[in-house]
């Protein structure tokens, strides 16, 4: 072995080796002798699927075939039935079309590296490619419709289009909630080292093990300023050792933090010797909690500046999310009208008290409003709130209790399913709360808040949120506050859409976290 920086670990060791240029920051095996100073490194399948996932990603591509297969066989027949007099464009019959059709929407998912082992199980990105390879397919049958003036079926192109994208997401949604369920019991993930110091290994610990679903499996970290474990994670050896340990330790991904000490050159050196290894290198800059959207990669002169853009509470899009709530929860009333007057008429016959409770709450920009709700609990809940503050298991400022003498048995029932929520549609159809936003704080909670927890009322609070789907009451302060931040600087539509998808699963799941 050739050491290039922590030789007196290796001597403990027993580890024979021999002691080159001091400039490298990390232990070389000789094995990767001379990929450091080689770009090349040999690697041969940049953009290689994960060994552990390759009869997973075999299995997704024969079911997008059959999918695919199906929607374009289904509009086939929709359209032209059996008559095939009816089944040429140009002299060209459409089971040629239909066959080509197949073999390039096919083509196009593999373009858009939809069968990357780096992305399936994680994030939206998996569905945005899918999307993105329909709708390239689609425009493509248009622009050669135009330029050859071909008259292909209208009927046949409108059916197939949608249909084939919504079975496609519809089979990846299938296929991810089987992998994330493997992943979440430690299956199928990558196995992972961890390289820095040991508060940002910590954090770096900390937001893996909040995405399972990402298939990050740490096994250790090699940092300078600690021994034992960090963050429970056990910590193998310095810095100058990740190379040795991760090809000791059959790693996956070497994930290297903004603190790591490596330098500039140290990272380029190591990313070369791991280009001749099945090991990839993912950089975790010091940027925290900034979604991808806001980040765009400007190269300057070989030197990558991260540009990160402001986050945006006025314009176009919050105008248009103003609107879609408003809409959505005038059509939301509409269909769980029967469900509510249900859920009045229940809690009305329990105790013949009031069926709507009121509450302040602080909205956008400090301004309070009265919140509806279903009233869960009896009519003196308020005036007894006093005397159970010491039996407070809420985190923060909040107040909580899983099992709060204060709530009736209709009451408990819909907090169970949420259903105590409801009344908060008129809040949204009178512009205080959104459909989706951060939790609406109680004044005396707004009273607690740090300077940076203000950050929370930029926005409208909203009915349900990133704190809904990772908890609610289980949540610590800390991380409901972290999450209600990360919404309001990195709301998009499509945040909103899979955080009220999201929201439906947890409620009429077993561990929503509401009590």
């Amino acid at each position: 072995m050739t050491v290039i920086a922590g030789a007196a670990a290796r001597e403990a060791s027993g580890t024979s080796m021999r002691t080159v240029d001091a400039s490298y920051p990390f232990v070389i095996p000789d094995s990767l002798q001379g990929m450091v100073d080689r770009p090349s490194g040999g690697r041969k399948t940049p953009h290689r699927a994960r060994r552990y996932l390759a009869p997973y990603l075999s299995t997704l591509k024969v079911l997008d075939l059959v999918l695919i297969t199906v929607a374009v066989l289904a509009a086939y027949v929709t359209r032209f039935g059996l008559d095939e007099s009816m089944q040429r464009v140009s002299g060209i019959g459409y089971g040629y079309i239909a066959f080509t059709l197949v073999l390039v929407w096919v083509l196009a998912l593999h373009v858009q590296r939809a069968y990357d082992g780096r992305t399936v199980g994680h994030g939206v990105q998996e569905y945005r490619q899918v999307f993105a390879a329909s709708t390239w397919v689609f425009a493509a049958v248009a622009i050669v419709g135009f330029a050859f003036r071909l008259e292909i079926a209208r009927g046949f192109v409108i059916v197939a289009f949608p249909l084939g994208t919504l079975m496609l997401l519809a089979g990846r949604w299938g296929a991810r909630r089987w992998l994330v369920a493997r992943r979440k019991s430690g299956q199928l993930s990558d196995r992972v080292i961890l390289v820095g110091d040991a508060n940002h290994v910590a954090g770096l610990v900390t937001a893996l093990r909040r995405s399972p679903d990402a298939g990050y499996n740490v096994l250790g970290a090699c940092v300078d300023d600690a021994e034992g474990t960090v963050q429970g994670v056990p910590v193998l050896g310095p810095e100058s050792d990740v190379l040795l340990q991760a090809l000791d330790h059959h790693v996956d991904v070497v994930a290297v933090s903004s603190s790591a000490g490596l330098g500039t050159t140290g990272l380029r050196q190591l990313g070369w010797a791991l280009e001749s290894t099945d090991i990839d290198l993912v950089v975790a800059p010091g940027i925290m909690d900034v979604a991808g959207p806001r980040v765009l990669t400007r190269p300057v002169q070989g030197l990558p500046l991260i540009h990160v853009e402001a986050p945006r509470f006025v314009g176009p899009e919050r105008v248009l999310k103003n609107v879609m709530d408003r809409l959505m929860a005038l059509a939301v009333t509409l269909v769980l009208l029967p469900v509510m007057l249900a859920v009045a008429l229940a809690v009305k016959l329990e105790d013949r008290g009031p069926v709507l409770f009121r509450q302040e709450r602080i909205g956008q920009d400090g301004r309070s409003f009265s919140m509806f709700k279903f009233r869960s609990m009896v009519m003196d809940a308020e005036a007894r709130l006093a005397e159970l503050r010491d039996s407070n298991e809420g985190a923060g400022p909040m107040f909580k209790m899983q099992r709060d003498p204060r709530v009736t048995r209709v009451g408990a029932f819909i907090r169970r399913y949420s259903l105590d929520e409801l009344p908060q549609l008129l809040n949204v159809l009178r512009g205080e709360m959104s459909l989706v936003g951060p939790r609406p704080p109680l004044p005396r909670e707004v009273a607690e808040y740090a300077r940076d927890t203000h950050r929370r009322l930029l926005v409208r609070p909203g009915m349900t949120g990133l704190w809904q789907i990772s908890g609610r009451s289980d949540l610590s302060w800390e991380e409901a506050v972290r999450l209600d931040l990360y919404y309001v600087e990195n709301w998009s539509p499509l945040l909103d859409g899979m955080i009220m998808w999201r929201t439906a699963r947890v409620v009429l799941g077993s561990e929503s976290g509401a009590y």
